[in-house]
């Protein structure tokens, strides 16, 4: 999925995913280098995330 995608699916700013992905630990696949590469995400690691974040209150 693309940053846009991801970032709707998430519920998050596309400017938040792409500040924070790497820091929060949602894995990332990075094509290309500089500001030029494009950036992915695979749906079943962003919902194994999503789940994680799971807070039970």
């Amino acid at each position: 999925m693309n940053v846009r995608e991801t970032a709707g699916y998430l519920g998050v700013s596309a400017s938040w995913l792409y500040k924070n992905a790497a820091r929060q630990g949602i894995p990332v696949y990075r094509f290309g280098v500089g500001s030029n590469a494009k950036i992915r995400f695979k749906l079943s690691e962003a919902e194994s995330w999503a789940r994680q974040q799971r807070v039970d209150l």
